[in-house]
């Protein structure tokens, strides 16, 4: 695990988040809300331990939902240009997740499996190493 600190922000850059090294585990998640909140097929995000989380700047909205497992998310934006940038999981409360996209780095992280592949769109093909699950790893239900 690399212990180098990575930003990501939102597309105005005035709400960021720095984390210390490399997330615990990626997602590329297909559930119907990810695709909403991304306007995406599918939102990949990275998972942090929250005493991996450096530092957060910048003013948040706060959006609270019902994920697709029946628990809540709670996704924090930036209210100047709407970037959903990073959000809290009840069911993961230890861990904070990122949007992938968020990073100016494109290779710096690679999902380690596909959750909610039953909503995936039928053109979209992932890596045949790459686990694939119809819903939530046991892990994220």
């Amino acid at each position: 695990m690399s212990d180098s600190n990575h930003t990501a922000n939102c597309s105005s850059g005035q709400l960021r988040i720095t984390v210390q090294g490399d997330p615990d585990f990626a997602i590329a998640c297909n559930c119907l809300s990810c695709q909403q909140r991304t306007g995406a097929p599918f939102g990949v995000s990275g998972y942090y331990q929250r005493d991996r989380i450096v530092s957060t700047e910048g003013e948040t909205g706060l959006f609270e939902r019902e994920a697709d497992s029946g628990r809540t998310v709670s996704t924090s934006f930036c209210p100047k240009c709407g970037s959903s940038v990073f959000w809290e999981l009840e069911m993961r409360p230890d861990y904070i997740g990122v949007a992938t996209g968020c990073f100016a780095e494109p290779d710096y992280m690679t999902p380690t499996r596909v959750i909610w592949a039953e909503n995936s769109h039928p053109w979209i093909e992932f890596p045949d190493a790459m686990p694939v699950f119809p819903k939530a790893t046991p892990e994220t239900s």
